[in-house]
């Protein structure tokens, strides 16, 4: 196969940014992040800001609509009044992750994108993980905070981006079964998590 995505879902503190640059660099493919919501603001004619505003987070308010708001690819016509919603944020950074799964082998981190690109023969998903008190030793070595304060932090982010995947997937964030491939940094580190996903890759795509 010539073009893979590797998409990484990352608790706070695992290290899963860390592991898919790591990553990238060593394949010597494209890493995306927070410049999908460039790409994604370049593309709608969007200001950008507001894709930063509303990057994996959505109000608890909405969450009893989750099931029925799984995204279905669908894009919001600019004379809506909707074309700047949430949802149609959400929607412009799945295009793009689209366009990149069939343009370039990349990792992609966050924003559903296991989801999105789940029907992508190319494509396999990783979701990396940790106990509390690796997360909570990993995030205090980037935050000047008391360590309740940092704990406080990481189940902020964590329920935030579960939120988030809940309401454009219709899934729960953790469920193993949503991904390929499950890995706890804290017992492998990130080198061999690097090290896994790339034994899979052969398993799964053959040598590259």
């Amino acid at each position: 196969m010539d073009k893979c995505v590797i998409t990484i879902a990352r608790q706070y503190g695992s290290g899963g940014r860390t592991v898919g640059e790591m990553l990238a660099k060593d394949l010597g493919i494209h890493y995306y992040d927070k410049e999908l919501m460039k790409l994604a603001s370049d593309d709608s004619g969007i200001n950008e800001a507001l894709f930063v505003k509303a990057d994996e987070k959505v109000k608890s308010t909405l969450l009893f609509r989750a099931a029925r708001n799984a995204y279905n690819g669908e894009l919001i016509p600019p004379e809506s009044d909707d074309f700047v919603s949430n949802d149609n944020l959400f929607n412009y950074q799945a295009k793009i992750i689209k366009q990149l799964a069939e343009e370039e082998s990349c990792v992609i981190i966050g924003r559903c994108a296991d989801y999105i690109l789940k029907d992508y023969e190319n494509v396999f998903s990783v979701f990396v993980h940790a106990p509390r008190d690796f997360c909570i030793e990993q995030a205090s070595k980037k935050h000047s905070m008391t360590t309740r304060e940092i704990e406080k932090f990481i189940i902020k982010t964590d329920k935030r981006r579960a939120d988030y995947y809940k309401y454009h997937t219709g899934r729960e964030w953790t469920d193993a079964r949503n991904y390929d491939l499950c890995l706890d940094s804290s017992k492998l580190g990130f080198e061999r998590c690097v090290e896994e996903i790339k034994a899979y890759m052969c398993v799964r795509f053959g040598e590259r």
